[in-house]
């Protein structure tokens, strides 16, 4: 019984490596291709849809960075969502800058940001991190509300983006639409490179055993740091052109906490530590929270609070992850899959 269950296991081990290394790039290109012919076919209410589909994929993926990978759970990945709208805020309302040259130096602002106080923060592990972050993020708004000079303070602030006043015109739905298909795919790629390359594996490791892996040789909190700095740097783009896309922005809204929540719902259901299951966690629970809450107004939020829940229980590693152990293991069943994991 051994070896003929030996020889399957080497020959689907041969069926992966012999993957093309290209494929998973081609098919990601040919997905961009479509969203791009998609676009002409779209009413305004259905283009706004999948923008915000394509922002939160963007969201999810940055957060998969740390949070999937290296196992550190930030909840207040808000704090760099928020942290880059009003980077760009303050620069192109008081610096007369243009939005173009305030989105790249709001994810730097953010990157920075994130690799000072990580330093101290990713020394914490567990609950103690999550919780850290989260003050970091309520933290941030403190500081946005009380300086109303530069940020409006709780009153808001609106960006120019209209008249002789602007320094760069709104962009329209269209033009909405593509700048967050860019971010999206800028942050699929960056995060697929970092993963095969030899900080991903260092991720993993650390994932797995960060004692471990710091005693293997593994510069544990160079690899951390890094994780959480393209996280806060991509965070901070998005939210930054998050910022001009709704021209007038309130700390309340920015620093919500339910939009790091529902990265980490998407993420979890997608698949943690992967690059398609974040994406498509993100685009399932954003078109089925936008579809319940024009069909089913009044108990969307329960709806769709029901929905997760489900979802999580028999899925607890995430629909990628699941459909990879399905398929190597041919046992398709959910109930197995609930039993595997004991819930």
């Amino acid at each position: 019984m051994t070896e003929p269950d030996t020889a399957a296991g080497k020959g689907k081990a041969l069926l992966v490596r012999r993957r093309p290394a290209w494929l998973p790039w081609a098919f990601g290109l040919v997905v961009v291709l479509a969203c791009l012919g998609l676009q002409s076919q779209l009413y305004t209410g259905q283009e706004r849809t999948i923008t915000t589909v394509f922002m939160f994929v963007a969201l999810a993926v940055a957060w998969n960075l740390i949070g999937g990978y290296t196992g550190y759970a930030c909840f207040g990945q808000v704090g760099f969502f928020g942290l880059g709208a009003y980077t760009t805020v303050v620069l192109v309302v008081h610096g007369g800058l243009s939005f173009w040259i305030a989105l790249p130096v709001s994810a730097v602002v953010a990157a920075v940001f994130a690799g000072l106080i990580g330093l101290p923060l990713l020394r914490l592990k567990g609950h103690y991190f999550a919780v850290a972050t989260l003050g970091v993020a309520e933290g941030l708004r403190e500081l946005v509300t009380n300086v109303p000079r530069w940020t409006g303070g709780g009153a808001g602030i609106t960006i120019p983006s209209t008249g002789d006043r602007a320094p760069t015109q709104w962009l329209g739905n269209d033009g909405f639409y593509l700048l967050f298909l860019a971010l999206a795919v800028v942050a699929a790629v960056v995060v697929a490179l970092i993963s095969r390359g030899r900080t991903g594996y260092a991720l993993r490791v650390i994932n797995q055993d960060e004692d471990a892996a710091a005693a293997m040789g593994v510069n544990t909190t160079w690899a951390k740091t890094v994780a959480f700095g393209v996280s806060a740097a991509l965070t901070g783009a998005t939210g930054a052109a998050y910022a001009f896309q709704q021209v007038s922005i309130y700390p309340e809204r920015l620093f919500d906490v339910n939009i790091t929540v529902l990265m980490v719902v998407m993420v979890v259901i997608g698949g943690a530590g992967t690059i398609s299951g974040p994406i498509l966690g993100a685009a399932a629970i954003a078109i089925a929270s936008e579809y319940l809450r024009q069909h089913f107004t009044e108990v969307h939020t329960l709806t769709l609070g029901v929905l997760i829940i489900v979802a999580v229980i028999l899925l607890p590693q995430g629909v990628v992850n699941f459909a990879r152990d399905a398929v190597r293991d041919r046992d398709y069943s959910l109930l197995s899959n609930v039993r595997r994991y004991r819930l």
